[in-house]
Parts: C-alpha cells; sequence; structure tokens
C-alpha cells in the first residue's frame, strides 16, 4: 500500500505523531512518502487563474507537480493539521488554494475518486472540529471517498508534554483506525459526491464552465457523456 502524509507544519509535534502511528500501524510492506508545508510548498495562490486555462502556466507548477505525481498513485492520504486560530494551518490551507483547479468543479482527477483518506488534527484547549472541517471539505471537492476524521484536544503544547493517559488512548485509537484501513473493502462513491459531480456536469456542457479548456478536458474523459471518474 502506499501512503502519502501531508502535514501542515514543518515540525512534529502531536499531529504528526498521531498522523505517523496511524501510517506505521497500517499491516503490509507499505511505502510512506511524507511532506511538510510549508517546507516542501512554501507560496501563496496568487489568484492569476492561469491555471484555469494551463495548468503548467501556474508559477510554482514545478514544485506541485512533485507532490502530486506522488498523490496520484497513493492509496491513503493522512492529512495532519494542528489548530491554528480554531482552523487549519496557514501553509495547508496554501497547498489547498494552490490545487483548486483539481477540484470537481473545474479538472478533477480520476484518480482521487479512488483513495482513502484520514484527517488529523490536535489542539491545545478548543476543538479542532473546524481545523479538520477545512480539510475534509477540499478533500471531499477533490472526490476523495472515504474520508475519516480524528481530532483530540491533547491540553499540551508538544507531544512531550502528553499526559501518558491521553497516549494511550491515542494508541488505542489510531490501532483502530489503522484496522480500518488495512481492510481494503470497496468503496463507494456517496450520493452527495455524485450529485456535486453531475451539477459540474450540466455546468460544463452548458459552457458554464470557467474556461472552454475545462469543457474539452471533461469530454476527453467522456464525463459529458455516460463515463464517470469511479467507474
Amino acid at each position: 500500500m502506499k501512503i502519502v502524509m501531508l502535514n501542515g507544519q514543518n515540525h512534529k509535534g502531536s499531529t504528526y505523531h498521531i498522523g505517523r502511528m496511524i501510517a506505521d500501524k497500517i499491516p503490509g510492506n507499505n511505502e510512506i512518502r511524507e511532506f511538510f508545508f510549508p517546507r516542501d510548498l512554501n507560496h501563496f495562490c496568487m489568484g492569476c487563474y492561469k491555471c484555469i486555462e494551463d495548468e503548467k502556466e501556474c508559477p510554482y507548477y514545478g514544485e506541485k507537480k512533485v507532490i502530486l505525481d506522488v498523490i496520484k498513485e497513493a492509496d491513503v492520504l493522512i492529512v495532519t493539521t494542528p489548530t491554528y486560530c480554531s482552523h487549519v494551518s496557514a501553509p495547508l490551507k496554501a497547498f489547498i488554494d494552490l490545487t483548486f483547479d483539481y477540484w470537481m468543479s473545474h479538472r478533477p482527477r480520476k484518480c482521487m475518486f479512488s483513495k482513502r483518506a484520514v484527517i488529523v488534527s490536535t489542539s491545545a484547549d478548543s476543538s479542532p472540529k473546524s481545523a479538520m472541517k477545512d480539510v475534509e471539505d477540499a478533500l471531499f471537492y477533490l472526490g476523495v471517498p472515504s474520508i475519516m476524521k480524528y481530532g483530540i484536544v491533547v491540553q499540551a503544547m508538544n507531544w512531550d508534554g502528553v499526559r501518558t493517559s491521553k497516549k494511550e488512548k491515542i494508541d488505542k485509537d489510531t490501532s483502530r483506525i489503522a484496522a480500518r484501513l488495512s481492510r481494503r473493502e470497496k468503496l463507494h462513491v456517496g450520493i452527495k459526491t455524485k450529485f456535486i459531480f453531475n451539477m459540474m456536469r450540466m455546468m460544463q456542457k452548458s459552457g458554464w464552465g470557467s474556461s472552454p479548456v475545462e469543457k474539452e478536458y471533461w469530454e476527453q474523459n467522456g464525463w459529458l457523456g455516460g463515463e464517470r471518474p469511479w467507474k
């Protein structure tokens, strides 16, 4: 199994440790690749919309491509983000912004409809739900059909400061998540994803997309007809 960790921080704190525990506990001779933001992509989207016409025109295309090529081959994505000001970390949000042209509203990638994802977020004293929701929304619009979430208030500023009892709970929880990922049951694309995809399909078919290039992309994939990325 190929596992990719997308870490919304450079340091290896509580959030990273939990994400890595999940990756390490998945049975098998797995390949694990890790990316850290901002280390591996230290840019913000400039809103130039050049990617709408040609993704290679993005000024950061070369750096993005290294990461996206690895994601393309992944079976499981583990996305980790600390909770900063009740939301996703800025570096991870920047990566999300720089990949918006992969969303169903533009040029979705077929490979994303066959992946599993786990979102991990921790906080020192407040709920990490909003941070995980930010990532969940992005993964949904990328087409990922199976998204698990694990958030926990660690009541500590770093992993060493997390209480032993809390670490014991995390150990049990991560074992449960890894066990689910190891089942490799057939993925089913949900009704909501199919509904949104069909809305985008009708929009592209009617020529209401952001660019004629997008409509051509959908036509080439057969999605304006009977083909679907999950078939």
